[in-house]
Formats: C-alpha cells, structure tokens, sequence
C-alpha cells in the first residue's frame, strides 16, 4: 500500500509519525460539543410513542446511525427547552455513560430531534473539518488509547466532556478528510460484509451439528433397519427394536438442590463444595463451578446433596432454561437445576445427545399460563427412545467423529472472523494517522 513521501513526528505518545504536511488538533479546536445538562428529568408520560421531536439515546444507534423509527418522542415544549442540543445532519453523536465510545452519523432527519441524557453532540465549527473524519478517528486505536491514558487504569464508566475535549488527533486537509472518509466506508462494508458471511457460515456448522445429533439418536445410524411408530408425536417414527421409556425408569437420580442465604458468609467463605447455577450450562462438559459452599451450608440444607460425576444437568427455568451440562465433577446445585444421574437404561454421554435432541420438546410443554417451567415431574414423566447400549455406543462415536470434523471447520471460520476483525482494526488506525494513503 502507498506512504506519504516524508512523515514527521506528532509530539502524541499513541500517534506516533503522521505525514509531514498534515497537524494535530484536538476536539476543542474544531468541535462544538454538548451534552444535555441542567434539564428536568423527563416523566415516564413525557416519552411518547409519536410527537413533535424524536428523543434520542444510546439505544438508538443501530450499525453507526440513529434508528429513527425505534427513537421515543417529546412534545415541543420540551424540545425548545434546550437549543444546544437540538440535532443537525452530519453532527455526531458519541454515548458518554456506561457503554461509552457508541458512535453515531445523524442523516436523513425528517423532523426536530435531540438527545436524552448519555450523549455529546459533537459538530464541526470549521469549514476545514469533517464529522465523517472525526468519526473514523473514533473508531480507531487512537481513542482507545487516549481513554486508556486519561482513565490511569480504572475502568472507564463515564466519558468526561473536560477530557474528551482534549483528545488531540491527526488533521490532514479536508479534501484528504474526506478521501480517508469514503475509503474507509468501502473497505469496512467490504470486510464487514465478509464477516457477516462467515458468521453464517458458523450457524450453518451449528444447525448440521444440531441435524447430526438429532437423525442419530431419534433413527439410529443404520439407514436399512425397519422404522415403527414410536407413538410419541414429535419423535415420529424410531427402529422397531428400540424401546419407549419415561425418564424416570431410565435414571437412578433425578433431584434439584436450593440456595444457601445469601450474605451468610458461613455458607460461602471459603467455600470448598462445588455449588452449580445454571449459568454455569454451556451445552458441554462441567469440569468447575463458579460458585463454591462450606460443609456448613451442606449440613443445614438437607436438599443440597452432591450428585456424582457423569450426572447430566439441565436448567429447569429463567434465561438458560433447557441449557444442560454433563458433570465431570461431583456438585450440588441450586433449585434451578435438575440432575439426572445413576442411568439405568442409557449410556450417560447418550442420554446426554437424547436431551440435546428433545430439548425443544421439553421446553414446548414448560408452557403455563406464564414463563415457562420446566419441573421435575415433567421430565420424569417424558418419555424417550431407548435402543440397546452396544448401539448407543455406536451411535455416540458417529456423533463425535461428525462433530469433530464440524468443530474444526468451525474453528477455523472463528480465527478468520478473528483476523478480519483485527485487519479492520489496523486498516482504520493505519488510514487515519497516515501510514497509509489513500489520496493521490
């Protein structure tokens, strides 16, 4: 790639050299920038579904610009109240509090607009600037490395206006501003778009996975052997030798746990007992738990037990309700979780494929009146296919040759996406101080 013919040191640590010809400025020099400060907190009846001005926050910003259509809306009495941040095309909008950094191009406005509180409004006051410009430099290493120099390790919850201003970067001449500004949309719409690709590329491994599992343990892998109706709806038809069970004749254990009271530092401090929580279910092996108890706990909660390795766990309700996990470790649980252990009928690493398999079943008829549930006298009662268990053996080794074979396609996409994130990342900070150029 092309290089200026002569760079020139920048006097800023995380800049480095920058052509010879080009300066640094800081925010201050160039920007007008404001925040909302000093008006009333709106009432939840002043958010409006449609009205005079939209109201835009953090949320709004959807791939770099404002989403209008999903932006509340204020009445213009409240509109008028504060003149400094009332928005304009081309102005752009920076998140100032939590996630800070979110950046936004406001265009394409069809009526007043402004912001709620946790944004700056950042607007060009020279002719000789571009927000466009502004916005790429943003988005480059230069402004992580600033916020990392001014935050002096702490982590960074709140983008001060006194220091953002401060934020000193390269300035090349508008005409190169802009060149910089068209390249970079290209390029990373380019890469973007390649990642988006191999995004869905990593669904599909997924879905030929979740299809894999699914032929195996509900037809067996024996595509000759005579099929009978198995006389469970969603399960169809399952070879004629294979047997129907409810769950609870195939394991030995089915049992939940409890929480200790929390803040009792009794039952937590120093905690030695391994304690699960469905957030701990990834769908995979439990080789720890991110939560430990004391003996104390175990001694004054009769309905924490520790259930054995090689017990399958699946959460029961809540966000990760249907998640499961195969215990490689013996743990007791909290009342989300339900444990299946001591397998009567099954190999344990089957039993665990069958669950996988018939997880969008179980949660199908959780349903109430409310969130779903999954209790245990649901799967107790649910029945299963059951083939015999040199077949299930089989079938458990074709699962984990296929899957093998996808996971390392997989793996493969991860470290590409991977690398096209970085490339993108480089390019950016590269492109905007000048080590590279894109302007004849």
């Amino acid at each position: 790639m092309k290089q200026y013919d002569t760079y020139k040191d920048s006097g800023i640590e995380w800049i480095g050299e920058i052509p010879s010809h080009w300066g640094v400025k800081k925010i201050k020099h160039r920007c007008y920038v404001k925040a909302r400060v000093g008006w009333k907190g709106l009432k939840s009846d002043e958010f409006l579904k449609d009205g005079y001005a939209y109201l835009v926050t953090g949320s709004d910003f959807k791939n770099d610009k404002v989403d209008w259509k999903e932006c509340y809306h204020i009445d213009q009495e409240r509109y008028e109240e504060d003149p400094y941040i009332q928005l304009q095309n081309e102005d752009l909008l920076i998140t100032k509090d939590g996630t800070i950094g979110k950046l936004a191009i406001v265009n394409n406005i069809d009526k007043p607009a402004c912001l709620n509180s946790g944004i700056f409004v950042v607007r060009s006051t020279e002719e000789d600037f571009s927000t466009e410009f502004l916005f790429w430099i943003l988005k480059s290493k230069l402004f992580t490395q600033f916020n990392e120099y001014t935050s002096y390790g702490s982590t960074i919850q709140h983008l001060y206006q006194n220091v953002f201003v401060e934020f000193g970067f390269t300035f090349p001449s508008i005409d190169e501003q802009t060149a910089i500004a068209t390249y970079l949309d290209r390029k990373t719409a380019e890469i973007e778009s390649l990642i988006a690709d191999k995004k869905r590329l990593l669904e599909l491994y997924e879905e030929e996975k979740t299809a894999i599992i699914n032929q195996a343990v509900t037809k067996g892998i024996n595509q000759e052997v005579k099929l009978k109706d198995s006389g469970i709806e969603w399960l169809g038809e399952i070879p004629e030798h294979w047997e129907v069970k409810r769950l609870s004749w195939c394991f030995g254990i089915i049992g939940s746990g409890t929480t200790p009271k929390a803040g009792k530092e009794e039952y937590y401090y120093n905690g030695t007992f391994n304690w699960l929580l469905t957030g701990d279910l990834t769908d995979g092996e439990i080789c720890e738990t991110s939560k430990k108890i004391t003996q104390k706990a175990l001694d004054d909660h009769s309905s924490l037990k520790e259930y054995p390795k090689d017990s399958i766990v699946m959460a029961m309700y809540g966000a990760t309700i249907g998640k499961l996990g195969i215990l490689k470790i013996p743990t007791s649980v909290n009342q989300a979780c339900c444990v299946m252990g001591a397998p009567k009928h099954f190999y344990n690493i089957f039993a665990f494929y069958l669950l996988l398999a018939a997880r969008k079943e179980i949660i199908n008829m959780s349903y109430g009146g409310g969130q779903p549930n999954i209790s245990q006298e649901l799967i107790k009662s649910f029945r299963v296919q059951v083939p015999p268990l040199d077949e299930q053996q089989s079938i458990v080794q074709y699962i984990e040759i296929e899957c093998s074979r996808i996971e390392s396609k997989i793996a493969k996409t991860e470290k590409l996406i991977d690398l096209l994130t970085e490339y993108r990342t480089a390019l950016i900070s590269e492109v905007v101080t000048g080590k590279v150029k894109v302007i004849d």
